[in-house]
């Protein structure tokens, strides 16, 4: 039978949340709401935490300056890159895991190892895999005729040379995902399938893709959150500078540069402002193709 709420124990959960509550306003909530005060700040002394003039100027000089339309760019590029041959990819390896029972853990946890790490300890490794005499990358494309490629100082390449790091990265939290998606599929229905005749391709774009399209929105829409905040892999792969030529400038690296080194604190939480805007537009967009696609 199930109780009514009353006040005591209403308060009584209040008090058990309170600790979680108040580690949330202090760190996720005030930082926010600070971030968007701060973004119409025109005059500003940081030192006295004073502000003198509120207005729009802030978003006006980043909506004139041809860097931030660079970083917006770069971004879009970096997301278009990473998001959909990572669900490609980890999917497939997630069905090919799902098949080999076998060192199936052992697997499992090499895949998901990259994840876990250090994001700073990988782009290091990477750097040395893209070394244009001496790396693994250009080794292995001379057995295809490819001559040395400058990942990392070729503006034409810098960007692909993130990208695919990010992607190696992020394999293993979408392959655990799709697996708990796999293994909650019901067995039943690839049997019926089978005794009516359906081809292994039958089967997997009839049943497999419509069953996993929840765990596809999940692993989609906080793909592509993480993406658009992409700054660690960049910063530590070109050792604190936003690539050849800007090549990689990020609107998080464009955030970064105005508030930490250029000291323009009004501008940098602007962008901080149009960055959410964007996220939150795109993720809309990816809840109403939900709606519509997904099943449950």
């Amino acid at each position: 039978m199930i109780q009514k709420s009353t006040l005591k124990s209403s308060l009584k959960a209040y008090l058990y949340l309170l600790p979680a509550l108040v580690i949330l306003v202090i760190f996720n909530i005030y930082p926010i709401y600070k971030s968007f005060a701060m973004s119409f700040y025109t005059d500003y002394n940081f030192f006295q935490n004073i502000v003198n003039a509120y207005g729009f100027d802030n978003f006006v000089k980043i909506f004139n300056d041809p860097n931030f339309y660079l970083a917006v760019r770069n971004t879009f590029i970096f997301v278009i890159g990473v998001v959909p041959v990572s669900i490609v990819l980890s999917l497939a390896i997630a069905l090919l895991l799902n098949q080999i029972k076998w060192l199936s853990s052992f697997f499992r946890t090499v895949y998901f190892l990259p994840f876990v790490t250090s994001t700073v300890a990988i782009s290091l490794v990477w750097s040395w895999i893209y070394h244009t005499r001496f790396g693994l990358m250009n080794y292995f494309l001379s057995f295809l005729g490819i001559d040395p490629i400058a990942w990392l100082t070729d503006p034409k390449y810098a960007m692909l040379a993130v990208v695919i790091m990010a992607i190696w990265k992020s394999l293993g939290f979408n392959i655990i995902l799709f697996l708990v998606g796999l293994n909650n599929i019901d067995k039943t229905y690839y049997q019926v399938a089978e005794v009516d005749g359906a081809r292994e391709w039958q089967r997997f774009t009839n049943i497999t893709i419509p069953l996993l399209s929840p765990t596809t929105f999940l692993i989609t829409v906080v793909g592509t959150i993480n993406s658009f905040k992409v700054f660690d892999e960049v910063y530590a792969m070109f050792q604190g500078r936003p690539g050849p030529a800007k090549s990689t400038l990020t609107v998080v690296y464009y955030l970064y540069e105005k508030f930490y080194t250029e000291y323009q604190y009004g501008i940098a939480a602007a962008a901080g402002v149009v960055l959410f805007v964007i996220i939150l537009i795109i993720t809309l967009i990816q809840i109403i193709y939900n709606r519509r696609f997904v099943h449950y």
